[in-house]
């Protein structure tokens, strides 16, 4: 079954081609209405075929998918939280929009700092006093 766009931020939408949904049983408690309805919705995103997403987000997206991500490069996502098939696939659209979302966002570069030289004054500072300390606790003259 085919899905409309969906929009993700200005510059990335995804196309139905992309999204794929289908249908399964669910399983758990439900009583008879468990064996006849497939209210489970499989969410499918083609994302290494997509043209829509930029290299640095795919690769960003693999990361953050982890076993989610198939070897072919698609992002599968199942829902069978309510017995409702229409909030489940509301649910599976949601969660692949954070997921896309979540991988849009370019982490920030980390600065090396260097420890500063009161830090390194106050380092050997405490280790003498420490050993000062430790120093004190020898035998004391004209003690055995």
């Amino acid at each position: 079954m085919l899905a409309p766009m969906i929009r993700i931020t200005d510059t990335i939408a995804l196309e139905d081609w992309e999204v794929t949904e289908s249908f399964i049983r669910a399983s758990g408690p439900g009583g008879q209405n468990v064996n006849k309805v497939s209210t489970a919705v499989e969410l499918r995103f083609e994302a290494e075929r997509s043209p829509n997403l930029p290299d640095a987000v795919k690769r960003r997206l693999r990361r953050l998918a982890g076993r989610r991500w198939t070897k072919d490069g698609a992002v599968v996502i199942q829902v069978e939280e309510t017995r409702s098939q229409a909030r489940n696939r509301e649910i599976a659209r949601e969660r692949l929009t954070e997921l896309v979302l979540k991988a849009t966002d370019e982490p920030k570069r980390r600065i090396k700092t260097g420890v500063s030289a009161n830090q390194k004054r106050k380092r050997v500072a405490a280790k003498k006093k420490r050993g000062e300390v430790k120093a004190l606790r020898g035998k004391l003259d004209g003690e055995e």
